[in-house]
């Protein structure tokens, strides 16, 4: 029986070993077969065309193709889910985004994820701030112009966002309680039907991407009151932060960033973030994501998770203090 049991208890052994042995194995030969990079939204859009620009470029270094997969819908949780899902092989990554990864916790009762344990951030690859702009007739050509303008009469005036519980409808609420404005919220299906309008005059501010701002800026239709990063955009250098006027410690940015499911192999991860970054800082790769008004970043994994963790606590605050949820 001792003999039988010590031949059964090694079996059992070399049977756990297996995996090991080849998840190891994936990890040395890694990638051997094309990865799929999934955007969460329909294509056409911001983070489409972060995921394409960065994905071209790592798929001619890192020797084989990176593809993008749109799986857009249920305000980018489908797409999302669908990563925390897969296999944790490196081969199937996530495109992940301010609205998925720090909105959603905060807005959403029952979210089929957890983005703080059901992901291994990679790196971020890039961020914006949004720019508060109105319509150029509007009276205003300050941020303190626009406070006393709608403390004045509250209730009267109003400002359009991408939706319920989406990321500039948080950001909105967030420098609203900041500087005490009481304004009507009009959701939109998406930045330009709410930038439109605004041009039509039937909405009175929008805190936009800087894609959908600034060609708007340039032709004189738009005036930018404030960004909301801590520090000035590189694409709009002359609009002052909300921080220096008059909110001191206002700092809230969109990011782009790209993450693979939870228990990935850290040498898989190592690699891909090595290479991610590497696209980053490529002169042409880097140009191109400028062009579309971002900066690159390229953090190491562990300041990203660490970003992540502040920013949903930020957002989740926020969302409790608006009284804003969706089921």
């Amino acid at each position: 029986m001792r003999a039988t049991w010590n031949g059964l208890a090694l079996a059992g052994v070399l049977v756990l070993a297996i995996p090991l042995v080849a998840a190891g194995a994936r990890a040395d030969d890694y990638p051997s077969h094309p990865i799929k990079l999934i955007v969460p939204y329909a294509p056409g859009g911001g983070a489409d065309a972060v995921a394409r620009i960065v994905a071209k470029r790592v798929g001619e270094t890192i020797g084989q193709p990176m593809v993008i997969e749109n799986r857009g819908g249920a305000g980018s949780i489908i797409g999302t889910e669908d990563v925390h899902k897969a296999d944790a092989d490196g081969y199937t990554l996530l495109l992940g985004q301010s609205g998925p990864i720090s909105i959603n916790p905060a807005v959403y009762k029952d979210l089929p994820y957890d983005p703080e344990k059901d992901f291994a951030p990679i790196t971020m690859t890039t961020a914006y701030p949004y720019i508060l702009v109105v319509n150029a007739k509007l009276p205003v050509t300050s941020l303190q112009d626009f406070v006393t303008m709608v403390k004045a009469k509250p209730g009267e005036f109003n400002y359009g966002t991408t939706g319920v519980g989406a990321a500039n409808h948080l950001v909105t609420e967030l420098f609203s309680s900041k500087a005490g404005l009481k304004m009507i919220h009009l959701p939109y299906r998406g930045t330009a039907l709410a930038v439109a309008d605004l041009l039509a005059g039937q909405v009175t501010m929008v805190f936009a991407d800087p894609i959908s701002a600034l060609p708007h800026m340039q032709a004189g239709t738009l005036r930018a009151l404030a960004v909301t990063s801590k520090e000035r955009s590189a694409v709009a250098p002359d609009v002052p932060t909300i921080a220096e006027s008059g909110y001191p410690g206002f700092d809230a940015i969109a990011w782009h960033g790209i993450l693979a499911p939870a228990n990935t192999p850290p040498a898989i991860i190592a690699k891909l973030h090595d290479q991610i970054v590497a696209a980053l800082k490529d002169p042409p790769t880097k140009a191109l994501l400028e062009a579309q008004a971002m900066a690159t970043v390229g953090d190491t994994p562990e300041h990203f998770a660490a970003f992540i963790k502040k920013d949903i606590a930020v957002w989740k605050d926020v969302a409790t203090q608006a009284n804003v949820s969706v089921k």
